[in-house]
C-alpha cells in the first residue's frame, strides 16, 4: 500500500531585488499595480536595461568581512537572501538545529574578473607567445579564490559556512531549468518523507558587462525602449535582466506545526520538462506541466516568469488561455527583470506572499493583463526558459494565516 504524500508548506521567504529586500516590501510594491514604477538602470548599460540591486548592508546577513571579500556578488546576494529566509522562518541560529536543514540551490557558473580579461587581451595583442602571456597573466593577476568562486556549488558552500546549514546539499545548473528542478526536487523529497525541512533557492547578479555581452551576442536583449514584458513585440522584444536573490524554506506541514511555524502557503505541485525548442513542441510540453487548480478561475492567479521574448510569451499566453481561461496573469519580470536560475524561485516567493496576504495583485500592464476580480485562493507560477525548459508550480492559500 502506497503511503499518502505529505503536505509541503512554505514557512520562510528571503527575497531581494531592485524593489528592495523582504517579501513585505515586494508585496507593497505589487499592490500598486500599474502605479508601480520599476527600478530600471537605463544609462550604465545602454542601450540595454538592467533592474539593479538596491543598496544593501551585506553585514546584516554576512557578518564577517573575510567571508564577504572571498565572495562574488552573486554569492553574497544568495547568501544574504538565504539568511533572510532562515530569519523569516523563525529558525534559530543554532548549529544543532540548522545541521538538520537540507539545501538545494540553483546556480550559474560564477563571475569573471573583467579587468583581468581586458588585461589579458591587451598583453596578448603584442605578444609572440600568446599562450604563455595568458598563463602568466592569469597566474599573477587573479586572486587565488577566483577560480573557486566560479564553481557553481560554492554558493551552497558559502551558505553552509555563514548560516551553518549543513544538512544534505545539492546544486543544479542550467539557467531557468535549474530553478525549476531545485524547487521540484525539494518539494518531492519532503512530500516523500526523504527530508523534513529544506532551504531552496538561487541568486542572479545582472550587473555584469561580460554577461550582458554574452546575451547580446545571442540576440536576446531588449534594446532602446523599455516596455512591460507582455507589451514587447518583435522586433522590439527581448530580455531586461534583473539582479534577484530568492530563497524559500520548505518543510513538511507536521514539522512546521511541531515548531509552531506559521506557513505562508501550501506548495501543492512542481513540474518541469525540456527538449527541442520549436513552437509546437514547446506548447505541448508547457501544457503537460501545467497543474490543474481546484479554485475558480477568478481565484487562481498566474505569476508568469515570461522572459520578454515575444515568440515564447505568445506560446505561453495561448496555452494559458486554453488551459486556465479566465485566470488573471501577471508577468512579474516587468518589475523584477529576468533572473534566469532565480526566476522560478522568485515567482514562487511572490505567489506565496500574495496568497498569505490575500492580495489580488493589480495588473502590472493594464493593456495586456486582465484585472483580478477576487483575492486568490491558488496561484500557478510558470516559466518558459529563454533557450530551453518549461515548468510550473501550484501554490495554495492556507486558511487562518494571520
Amino acid at each position: 500500500m502506497t503511503e499518502r504524500a505529505r503536505d509541503v508548506v512554505i514557512t520562510g521567504i528571503g527575497l531581494v531585488s531592485s524593489l528592495g529586500e523582504g517579501i513585505a516590501a515586494h508585496l507593497d510594491s505589487l499592490s500598486r499595480g500599474p502605479g508601480l514604477q520599476p527600478h530600471v538602470e537605463t544609462e550604465a548599460y545602454a542601450p540595454y536595461f538592467v533592474h539593479p540591486l538596491p543598496p544593501l548592508d551585506w553585514s546584516k546577513q554576512i557578518p564577517k568581512k573575510g567571508d564577504q571579500r572571498q565572495m562574488e556578488t552573486w554569492q553574497k546576494l544568495g547568501t544574504y537572501a538565504a539568511g533572510l529566509a532562515l530569519e523569516d522562518a523563525g529558525i534559530p541560529a543554532d548549529e544543532a538545529v540548522r545541521s538538520k536543514i537540507d539545501m538545494i540551490v540553483a546556480a550559474g557558473g560564477g563571475e569573471r574578473d573583467a579587468a583581468v580579461d581586458a588585461l589579458v587581451m591587451e598583453r596578448a595583442r603584442s605578444a609572440n607567445d600568446r599562450d604563455a602571456v595568458i598563463n602568466e597573466t592569469l597566474s599573477s593577476e587573479l586572486r587565488p579564490t577566483l577560480f573557486l568562486a566560479q564553481l557553481s556549488n560554492l554558493l551552497a558552500g558559502n551558505i553552509s559556512i555563514v548560516h551553518k546549514v549543513t544538512g544534505s546539499s545539492r546544486t543544479f545548473m542550467g539557467e531557468e531549468a535549474a530553478g525549476i528542478s531545485a524547487l521540484a526536487s525539494a518539494r518531492a523529497r519532503i512530500a516523500a518523507g526523504q527530508s523534513e525541512i529544506c532551504l531552496v533557492g538561487s541568486a542572479f547578479s545582472a550587473e555584469r558587462k561580460d554577461l550582458i555581452l554574452n546575451f547580446d551576442l545571442a540576440g536576446l536583449l531588449l534594446k532602446d525602449e523599455w516596455r512591460p514584458v507582455f507589451s514587447r513585440r518583435a522586433p522590439h522584444d527581448g530580455i531586461a535582466v534583473g539582479s534577484v536573490g530568492a530563497f524559500l524554506i520548505l518543510e513538511a506541514a507536521e514539522h512546521a506545526a511541531a515548531r509552531h511555524a506559521t506557513p505562508y502557503a501550501r506548495f501543492v505541485a512542481a513540474s518541469g520538462d525540456r527538449g527541442r525548442r520549436d513552437a509546437e513542441a514547446t506548447a505541448s510540453r508547457f501544457a503537460g506541466v501545467l497543474p490543474k487548480p481546484t479554485a475558480p478561475a477568478e481565484e487562481t492567479l498566474v505569476f508568469s516568469g515570461a522572459t520578454g521574448l515575444s515568440p515564447l510569451a505568445d506560446i505561453e499566453r495561448r496555452v494559458l488561455n486554453d488551459h486556465l481561461p479566465g485566470s488573471p496573469v501577471r508577468a512579474y519580470g516587468t518589475i523584477l527583470g529576468h533572473s534566469f536560475e532565480t526566476q522560478m524561485p522568485a515567482g514562487v516567493a511572490l505567489a506565496a506572499g500574495a496568497l498569505a496576504r490575500g492580495l489580488a495583485v493589480p495588473a502590472l500592464d493594464p493593456g495586456e493583463e486582465r484585472a483580478a476580480g477576487a483575492a486568490p485562493r491558488q496561484a500557478v507560477v510558470t516559466a518558459i526558459g529563454h533557450l530551453h525548459a518549461e515548468g510550473a508550480c501550484l501554490i495554495e492559500a492556507i486558511d487562518g494565516r494571520s
